[in-house]
């Protein structure tokens, strides 16, 4: 492929070979990547417990109303990528929604949020790792040698192609949901504990105090699914696989977190379902278990907890990866890091700089004393989090200003009012978020008032970096989150094209 010679040295994009390998997957190898980046099992027998406590029967439904808010949000978000189709996926949308010094900032707000959810994971990973060892063998595993290895373990896997990570997850996946349908299973065929009731969808049961936080969990627990579109360039199909896995993974999760909830409930009682969770918050599941499969069973659960945490490394992984070689295509990260892999055809180069970053973070964390979960895992993940509700925000907003100027022949549903109602939902769940960010850190005020002011500072800072690359690299600037023309979409470089409805390729933006 041919670059223009007006273009500087300095701001050539890779070459055009090797690329990602287009066609490699399927709607279910996408929906594998999202799903498992939520570890479910992680989040119900983790979390869930706590929402119980403080959401009291009426749990399940937070799970169902943030399921229902994100599958709003898909609505406009899936539609949006049949219009855009650059690898950029979030900073991309907003870019030709809302113009490039928002897209850049939210671009930089991508790229850190995913790694702070992926890092942050790996006090989890050796947290986890330990208590399981406790629990089935006795023994005491520090949790630095075991975050150090996941990473060698998860760079390995990023390593490899796409389609041998899609299969890992699958089997990853299968594993940690298939214990909790077995637990509700048993408690399903015993009749719960004092006879099965359907009270916890009762309205009196749901509007309480404590309903609140309960959607803010809930929220917490989808974090991840709308990666989907990340893969575009590697789908079989896009138009139509990317959506699917999108609604697949969103349904799935909102009725299997809302019915594994309900199960617990019912597995205790209605009366007794919020004294045992108080009194037993961590073991909640494990005790379910025991009573209604065996000892064997939680000891499963034990290991399939560990799996549940690799496999939602290896997911975000996954994902930063390609956040990184779009941000090296577009000449605003190192071009090293657009280099893909001749054989894999992985970003093999973002990959090992993701696991560097995550070996030093993690221990910069153990070398300052810091615990692994309530820290490392914590104060990571949450601005992380935070960030990606952000982002979700400013798509919505994006998704009815480009509308608003592109001819097209999408519904009104599809580009007003479903991103619409998605964006006032997002600014209630965002300030839900913020309003119990001590139930997500258990830190002190001050810690909490730096770990919400994390993303809007970051957003900031891409302002004058987007004011930068405007004066100092132009053409970058120009050519930022525009459209890959047809035969290269999965080339992995930065030759641009028009868009498939015929205009410029930067007429849909905004005028800056």
């Amino acid at each position: 492929m041919s670059v223009s010679t007006s273009q500087p040295p300095e701001e050539r994009a890779p070459s055009a070979a090797p690329g990602l390998r287009p066609g490699s997957l399927g709607t279910a190898d996408i929906a594998f990547f999202v799903v498992s980046a939520a570890a479910p099992l992680t989040v119900m027998a983790g979390v869930a417990p706590l929402a119980i406590v403080l959401g009291g029967i009426g749990a399940p439904v937070g799970y169902l109303l943030a399921g229902i808010t994100l599958a709003v949000f898909a609505v406009g978000f899936t539609t949006m990528s049949r219009h855009v189709r650059s690898g950029g996926a979030f900073y991309a949308y907003i870019t030709r929604g809302l113009g490039r010094p928002v897209g850049i900032g939210a671009a930089l707000l991508a790229l850190v949020a995913y790694n702070a959810m992926a890092i942050g994971v790996y006090g989890l990973l050796g947290t986890a790792t330990g208590d399981t060892a406790a629990a089935l063998f006795g023994t005491d595993v520090p949790w630095l040698p075991v975050a150090l290895a996941g990473l060698l373990l998860i760079g390995y896997g990023g390593y490899r192609s796409v389609d041998f990570g899609a299969k890992v997850l699958r089997v990853l996946l299968v594993a940690e949901t298939g214990i909790l349908l077995l637990l509700a299973i048993a408690v399903l065929a015993d009749g719960g504990a004092h006879g099965l009731s359907a009270a916890s969808f009762a309205p009196d049961n749901v509007l309480v105090s404590g309903s609140a936080a309960v959607l803010a969990f809930g929220f917490a627990a989808f974090t991840g699914f709308e990666s989907t579109v990340i893969y575009r360039r590697e789908a079989r199909d896009p138009e139509r696989t990317v959506p699917r896995a999108t609604y697949i993974a969103v349904g799935f999760l909102g009725v299997f977190y809302a019915f594994i909830v309900w199960v617990a409930i019912q597995a205790f009682g209605d009366a007794d379902v919020v004294r045992a969770a108080e009194e037993d918050t961590a073991g909640l599941f494990f005790t379910a278990i025991t009573t209604y499969v065996g000892d064997w069973a939680a000891d499963l659960m034990h290991l399939f907890i560990v799996t549940s945490v690799l496999a939602c490394l290896l997911a975000f992984h996954n994902a930063i990866n390609r956040y990184a070689l779009a941000l090296a295509e577009e000449g605003v990260l190192p071009r090293a890091l657009g280099r893909v892999h001749p054989r894999h055809r992985s970003p093999y180069v973002a990959g090992i700089a993701q696991t560097a970053l995550g070996a030093v973070v993690v221990l910069a964390f153990w070398a300052a004393g810091a615990d692994p979960y309530s820290q490392l895992l914590l104060w990571v993940n949450t601005p992380g989090m935070l960030g990606l509700l952000v982002l979700q925000l400013l798509a919505a907003i994006a998704v009815i200003c480009y509308f608003r100027r592109v001819p097209h022949q999408e519904g009104v549903l599809r580009t007003v009012l479903a991103p619409a109602v998605a964006a006032v939902l997002l600014v209630a769940a965002i300030v839900l978020v913020v309003d119990h960010i001590d139930l997500f850190t258990g830190a002190s005020s001050t810690v909490n008032t730096v770990l919400v002011v994390v993303s809007p500072a970051v957003f900031a800072a891409g302002l004058p970096l987007a004011w930068w690359l405007r004066r100092s690299r132009p053409q970058v600037y120009a050519d930022f989150a525009a459209e890959p023309a047809e035969e290269d979409e999965g080339a992995g470089h930065g030759k641009r094209a028009a868009e498939s409805t015929g205009q410029d390729k930067h007429s849909a933006e905004p005028a800056e």
